[in-house]
């Protein structure tokens, strides 16, 4: 049997797993992470007034072209801003001859879309025949996340700027500073609490999980053998456990192959998210898991039946999670012409 990742895959996937979208629906922080007072919503408003337009004119069409592009953008934002902050260090490509590897070829990043690189490139060269010198490409990261949300179904927010980009990438601080697939809840918690974020962020955040898709790599030891059990985890619903299993083999062939995170609305920003987690759908180890700690469990409850509420919290955790360990001033910043490359 062959196995793709295009999205007449995930349309089949999604057919599988129409009885259960039919049957769910039936039933303390340290000062870097301080809200930065010196980001503003009209930083730009003398140097570059038209940023957030010159921006959204690249987004929306991205999104037209490659929908894909939306999720990618916002994990993006997620794994730049848990590594050094939201600096736009991930978007620095790994130079000939240097000691160690930037984060973006870090394995944890290996996984992204070269085009959601592209994306922020083109909008780049956008805003440098217009305002060159001015947008740092972190402000272009954040504000591209908030129009990718907004495209895909979700809340338009305000996006505070004045962020400088950083200037080192290294790829050995990716991995302890960003969730795993199989991450406990108690490591969860820890971690974001290391970033400045609550269980509630937590939650609102992982909510992110709307839209967008998982390769098959996350969940083949949870479909398959979990903890060395040689059995599923025994919390999955039968129906999307024989889905994955029929997309995700144990062996082979599947290194390519996604599967939506959201099994109703896998294209729509919106919070089925957690009431899939209500009903056992969650497709990650650490989404279920959501459901099942007692610590997180009420705060799924809640988003899981008020989505004006996941979206006002989700906002606010955006905009917090966009203020970690900001960078300011030539000391500490830059403002690079190529977000690819190191001033």
């Amino acid at each position: 049997m062959s196995f793709c990742s295009s999205p007449s895959c995930t349309t089949l996937f999604i057919i599988l797993l129409l009885t259960i979208t039919i049957t769910s629906k039936a039933s303390k922080n340290d000062t870097t992470h301080r809200r930065h007072r010196q980001l503003s919503i009209d930083y730009y408003a003398k140097t570059c007034p038209q940023v957030e337009k010159l921006i959204g004119s690249i987004t929306s069409q991205q999104f037209k072209d490659a929908p894909f592009i939306a999720p990618a953008t916002i994990r993006l934002f997620f794994h730049d801003c848990f590594v050094e902050g939201c600096d736009a260090s991930i978007l620095i490509s790994s130079q000939p001859g240097s000691k160690e590897l930037a984060e973006r070829d870090a394995l944890d990043n290996k996984d992204f879309p070269v085009e959601v690189f592209t994306s922020i490139d083109k909008v780049k060269a956008l805003l440098e025949s217009n305002c060159p010198g001015v947008v740092s490409c972190a402000d272009i990261l954040a504000i591209s996340s908030r129009d990718y949300v907004n495209l895909a179904g979700g809340p338009y927010y305000e996006v505070k700027k004045g962020r400088w980009d950083g200037k080192k990438s290294k790829a050995s601080q990716v991995y302890s500073n960003l969730p795993r697939a199989n991450s406990t809840m108690d490591e969860l918690i820890r971690l974001f609490n290391s970033k400045g974020l609550s269980i509630e962020d937590l939650v609102i955040l992982s909510g992110a999980h709307t839209i967008g898709y998982a390769h098959c790599k996350y969940v083949t030891s949870r479909i398959y053998d979990y903890h060395g059990t040689k059995q599923p985890q025994s919390n999955i619903d039968p129906r999307l456990l024989k889905a994955l299993r029929m997309y995700c083999p144990n062996y082979g062939g599947n290194e390519d192959i996604v599967v939506p995170f959201d099994v109703t609305t896998p294209y729509k920003f919106d919070h089925a998210y957690y009431a899939n987690l209500e009903a056992n759908l969650g497709v990650l180890e650490t989404d279920q898991a959501l459901f099942s700690d007692t610590r997180t469990k009420l705060h799924v409850q809640i988003m899981a039946t008020d989505k004006e509420k996941f979206f006002r919290g989700f906002i606010k955790a955006m905009e917090k999670m966009g203020e970690i360990h900001v960078k300011r001033g030539r000391k500490h910043g830059e403002k690079r012409i190529n977000c690819s490359l190191h001033v």
